[in-house]
């Protein structure tokens, strides 16, 4: 009976990250070539995360290029930047000429600018050189600085015979082929080929006859959240990159919008929990100060404005204490309608799913406020009655409930929409800011209808 290999995926363990410790300091170079040589790439990598920078170093400057090029991909980014620093420009050219233009260029990216151009310098493919230069020159928010150049292209007049044998030179240089795409003598894209049409086609056939003209593309300049868009949309593994001549420039796939994707997530949550940089806590204090103090100070500024709103409905407090005690309640239920109605709205956002007028979203979050501020008045209402014996009071902080839900719902609505509009992330809208506001108008409305309907 033959054996099945058994699939064990990789755990970082404080024995494994001791042994290669253990090596380094040894300098058993033989053995840890060894020991790494079982483990992908990306498994290495998660180990040189959780050593020293030299011990690190020590491990990128020991195996190959091919080897480490990929680790350095893989490795947190201020880990990175810092073995970058250990490492001369030419060792850095070395790493970035056996990777993908797109990754050689982020690599190089990251460095200072005098360092890039040693680093560009020492890069012997010329072909090479100028492809990564190309995309250095691209805002890395676009889909320009988001392509690879690798990609395979035929022309049109080609015959099948003579696109096979071209295909299999440029296929060497392209990690994973998801499409073949066909231009013409101008080098604009004319659509694709199927590999399966290719193959079953006869040698003097013509490509112009087998290719399939509908593909979808991006323009270089489009920004990158509205590629994955596209990508997400359509449900495509690779995608082509065209000038406004509608050149073919370059590809790009799935990996990098999961990164984009990542990013993006990343970013919208720190928003969302009110930091408003891009920060890790690995940054320093001063960093991580200046990401977090102004929504902090925004949350000082609210509850300053709500103190200054229930000093002023005092006299309702001596005649009513018990609406005193409310007040938390009616803030926190501001606070997490409105975060809900954006959380919902922002998402919608993000996936291009809130299509329609404004005014519609809007009188459907009134209803819906509408409906949980009923359901949710009446149980506060029968607890308030029973406990209090105050029937008036019961209803006054009921129907202040319903008003300030509704309010609440609107906001978490609108806000997002409206920064939406003015280009503004959405994502912000889910944190402090639409809390706060909701807070301060929601203690505001609660003691204006309490007023009103206890007649004080």
């Amino acid at each position: 009976m033959s054996e099945e290999k058994e699939n064990i995926q990789f755990e970082l363990t404080k024995e494994l990250v001791g042994q290669v410790k253990q090596l380094i300091k040894a300098n058993d170079d033989k053995e840890l070539h060894k020991l790494l040589d079982e483990f992908h790439y990306a498994d290495i990598a998660e180990i040189l995360d959780e050593v020293n920078l030299d011990e690190a170093t020590y491990v990128i400057k020991l195996l190959d290029s091919e080897t480490t090029s990929d680790i350095l991909t893989e490795l947190d980014e201020d880990i990175r930047e810092r073995v970058l620093k250990n490492l001369s420009a030419k060792e850095i050219a070395e790493e970035v000429e056996e990777l993908d233009t797109d990754d050689a260029a982020d690599i190089i990216l990251e460095l200072p600018e005098e360092r890039q151009e040693a680093v560009i310098s020492h890069i012997e493919d010329q072909e090479h050189k100028a492809e990564i230069t190309e995309l250095l020159a691209y805002d890395e928010d676009t889909a320009g600085g988001l392509m690879a150049k690798e990609l395979v292209k035929v022309y049109e007049t080609w015959t099948v015979a003579g696109c096979m044998r071209r295909i299999r030179g440029q296929a060497e240089e392209v990690t994973r082929v998801h499409s073949i795409y066909v231009v013409n003598k101008e080098e604009k894209l004319i659509g694709r080929l199927s590999l399966k049409d290719l193959i079953v086609a006869k040698n003097d056939q013509k490509i112009s006859d087998l290719v399939k003209v509908n593909v979808d593309y991006v323009n270089v300049n489009d920004d990158v959240e509205d590629v994955a868009k596209v990508m997400a949309k359509y449900d495509l593994e690779a995608i082509p990159v065209l000038d406004d001549n509608e050149v073919l420039l370059g590809r790009i796939t799935i990996d990098d919008i999961v990164d984009v994707l990542k990013e993006e997530a990343e970013k919208d949550y720190q928003l969302a929990a009110g930091i408003t940089g891009d920060v890790d806590s690995d940054d320093s204090i001063l960093e991580l100060t200046r990401a977090r103090l102004p929504w902090l100070f925004l949350g000082l500024v609210g509850g300053i404005g709500a103190f200054l709103i229930m000093e002023g409905f005092q006299d309702t407090f001596n005649k009513y204490a018990v609406l005193f005690f409310f007040t938390p309640l009616i803030a926190a239920m501001a606070g997490n309608v409105g975060v809900q109605s954006s959380a919902i709205i922002v998402q919608g956002l993000a996936n291009d799913d809130v299509k329609g007028s404004v005014n519609n979203r809007l009188i459907k979050e009134m209803l819906l406020a509408a409906l949980n501020g009923v359901i949710l008045a009446v149980f506060l209402f029968l607890f308030v009655w029973v406990t209090k014996g105050e029937i008036n009071t019961a209803f006054a902080i009921s129907v202040s409930l319903v008003a300030v839900i509704i309010v609440a719902g609107l906001i978490g609505t609108f806000v997002p929409l409206f920064l939406d509009k003015r280009g503004i992330d959405p994502a912000i809208a889910t944190g402090p800011f639409i809390t706060t506001s909701n807070d301060i108008l929601g203690i505001l409305l609660y003691f204006w209808i309490a007023k009103m309907i206890l007649g004080i």
